[in-house]
């Protein structure tokens, strides 16, 4: 069984650097603010799938519950939380990579002109919604920590309970790609036979992937992924390359 894991283990590393960078707590508000409003106003996350994703998310990042209740306050409606929309830009990058690029924002315009930007000075450009979405899949994604288990034994109670598909990671890490709708079910058989999970998502994973041998190459895709999670906007980058 095969995933995507190198892909996976590139955004989480992404996302502690984005800490760092004091952004992420922005990014991740809004992801909970547009789950609010796009889960009809219900601010539980027992009732609310995409919101207790974006909970667990914020609450992986260390971001405080002050601003999580505010940021589900703003998806019921109060200070301006209607004013954030949510936008996937699909396009292609250098070397015919494509990708998704999933953002929110509160000026459409900007951030439009931002990203295309980016697009056109990597040699890509963005395409027409549609272009690219269906060289994707969503998906949910658990990364469990495998030190002081069989690895083997991890590996065949994940297939009993459902898992699609998995790959080792280089470290203790086992990823571990479920339905999407299955993903806390799982994660909590999982959890209660004793195996610590590090992370639970929901990602977008390429159907195909293009690999990147050429260093030069491999730069100049890491250097438009890094710009573009820059952008105070982009909440995630997917694209359908894999640098070996």
């Amino acid at each position: 069984m095969s995933g995507h894991s190198k892909w996976s283990k590139i955004k989480h590393q992404k996302a502690v650097t984005d800490v760092n960078k004091g952004k992420i707590f922005t990014k991740l508000g809004n992801a909970i603010t547009i789950a609010v409003r796009e889960g009809g106003g219900v601010g539980d996350p027992n009732s609310n799938f995409r919101l207790r994703l974006a909970i667990e998310k914020a609450k992986d990042a260390n971001m405080p519950k002050d601003n999580i209740e505010r940021a589900i306050e703003k998806g019921k409606g109060a200070g301006g939380g209607n004013n954030i929309s949510e936008i996937i830009y699909e396009g292609y990058g250098p070397m015919g990579v494509a990708f998704l690029v999933e953002t929110t924002t509160d000026n459409r315009a900007r951030t439009t002109a931002e990203i295309k930007n980016l697009f056109d000075k990597s040699g890509g450009k963005l395409g027409e919604p549609g272009s690219v979405a269906f060289q994707f899949q969503s998906q949910g994604l658990i990364v469990i920590n495998t030190e002081a288990f069989d690895l083997d034994e991890i590996e065949l109670s994940a297939i009993d309970l459902g898992v699609k598909d998995l790959e080792r990671g280089d470290g203790p890490e086992l990823y571990l790609y479920t339905e999407k709708n299955n993903l806390f079910k799982i994660k909590e058989q999982l959890e209660n036979k004793g195996y610590r999970v590090i992370k639970a998502m929901e990602v977008k994973t390429p159907l195909n992937t293009i690999k990147i041998e050429n260093p030069n190459d491999a730069q100049k895709l890491s250097a438009l992924v890094d710009k573009l999670e820059d952008l105070d906007e982009v909440q995630n980058v997917y694209g359908n390359y894999e640098i070996p």
